[in-house]
């Protein structure tokens, strides 16, 4: 006797149900055909990528988070972490690749981060990148993707804060802060939004004990050079022009600081051009990324309805990137949606559609001597754009067939008997009509005699009648 293997997913693995697929397939439509306007083409790579090609791309923390794979030759293989990546090392290999190439690709990645509510092992990224070009409108185009992705997804109020790693630079410059020390005061200041200025303020000198009792090592900065870099950050305004005014006015004597503000100011004014305002792309100093490899513009999108998912979109100038695989550099701008997050913010804010299925009809199978009848029926529908099922299920009796529909949410159900066939008819049953008048209905006898949500329509004239009753149930 054969044992049975107990069904169970690895820690951090999760199904993604009929629901969820649904729902994700409809807002990555979504995404693409906006991507696919500006011009963006698509990629896909192998999940499984050469150890020594992820290694050294990324922040520790990252890195730590690989997950190694191994194949049958024993080479040491990783699953991929990101989409940048593979695409630095796309970029490298096919050297007669147009450039700039400008790509978009929806896959899974994979982080061995402990597992937590909402924080999941494998999960995807949905990437829009230009390669191959150090122009600003790159950047440009890429936030306005950013605004224009947001828009068609329905988000309500949403914001994409940006700013500079080469603005960032500056301050370590203003505030006497060694270029060396970058990655750790920027790691400081990228918990700002999250911790408070005073914690990061500890953070960035001495160091303090949070809540638990742990302890937070401090940089050991002395308080002048705080001091400055809280200058700097003091730095807000709702305008964008008056925001790159204060800059110039407090780096008016670090050296290489009017080119690089004149860089985001650009970006702001193509921006302003196009009609990005103020009220959809902030210049936000703050913003400071937690990757490595960001060179340049740096920005993320926030959901002001829903600001408890924090950024929803990221990304940014990563100029060095493919520098490890050509030994030369090639510019390079991005942005990254978190798929998941996104579409729970989207279920929060009721943007998205909630189907179980994809058929809008369902032929049910209520006679044998019929079984002609529902086929020739399911595949005239078909045929018309209309996805439709035919009920192949073992369950003879008509409740059981409408249970399934209703199971499902299929919105129409075909009834077809003998009776209908002899008068020339077809009943059609609305199942979300059905269910509201027969809640209201106390009495079996009474809703029997009302039929609640059912119509009959000639049977030759099933395409139209069926097409018009799913456009009645599109307009509630």
């Amino acid at each position: 006797m054969s044992s049975t293997v107990q069904p169970r997913l690895s820690r951090g693995l999760r199904d993604l149900m009929p629901d969820q697929m649904l729902a994700r397939a409809e807002m990555i439509d979504t995404i693409r055909h906006v991507y696919e306007l500006y011009g963006f083409v698509p990629l896909n790579t192998p999940a499984i990528e050469y150890l020594d090609i992820l290694s050294g791309t990324a922040g520790q923390e990252t890195q730590q988070a690989i997950f190694r794979v191994s194949n049958p030759e024993n080479e040491a293989l990783g699953l991929r972490f990101d989409l940048t990546v593979p695409l630095a090392r796309v970029i490298a290999q096919y050297a007669d690749l147009p450039r700039p190439f400008r790509r978009y690709q929806v896959s899974s990645v994979w982080r061995a981060d402990k597992p937590d509510k909402g924080r999941f092992r494998e999960f995807t990224q949905f990437d829009l990148d230009s390669v191959g070009t150090e122009s600003e409108i790159a950047d440009t185009e890429i936030i306005a993707g950013m605004c224009d992705t947001l828009a068609a997804l329905r988000v309500g109020r949403a914001l994409v804060r940006f700013s500079s790693r080469s603005i960032l630079n500056l301050v370590l410059d203003f505030a006497g802060v060694p270029q060396e020390r970058s990655g750790d005061v920027f790691r400081v200041l990228d918990k700002l939004e999250k911790a408070g200025m005073e914690k990061v303020r500890l953070e960035l000198m001495h160091g303090y004990k949070d809540e638990s009792g742990d302890t937070i090592r401090g940089l050991g900065l002395h308080r002048e050079q705080v001091g400055r870099i809280e200058q700097f950050l003091a730095i807000k305004s709702d305008s964008r022009r008056d925001v790159i005014s204060q800059l110039r006015e407090l780096f008016s004597g670090v050296a290489n600081a009017p080119a690089r503000i004149d860089e985001v100011a650009r970006i702001s004014d193509h921006l302003y051009a196009l009609g990005y305002g103020d009220d959809r792309v902030a210049l936000d100093l703050s913003i400071a990324r937690g990757l490595a490899y960001y060179t340049g513009p740096v920005f993320e999108a926030i959901l002001l309805d829903a600001p408890q998912f924090g950024s929803v979109f990221g990304g940014g100038r990563y100029d060095n990137l493919v520098m490890r695989f050509l030994g030369e550099r090639i510019p390079a701008v991005g942005a990254s949606i978190g798929v998941d997050r996104l579409l729970a913010a989207l279920a929060h804010l009721g943007a998205i559609g909630t189907r179980k299925a994809t058929a809008r009809v369902l032929v049910t199978n209520l006679d044998a001597t019929l079984t002609e009848d529902y086929l020739q029926m399911t595949w005239q529908l078909r045929r018309a754009g209309i996805p439709t099922e035919l009920y192949i299920g073992q369950a003879k009796a008509i409740g059981k067939q409408l249970k399934y529909a209703d199971q499902y949410e299929i919105p129409l159900v075909i009834l077809y008997g003998t009776n209908e066939k002899s008068q020339g008819m077809v009943t059609v049953k609305n199942m979300a009509v059905g269910r509201a008048k027969a809640a209201k209905v106390g009495d079996r006898s009474a809703w029997l005699a009302q039929r609640p949500g059912q119509t009959t329509i000639p049977r030759n004239e099933l395409v139209d009648g069926v097409r018009k009753l799913l456009a009645e149930i599109d307009r509630v």
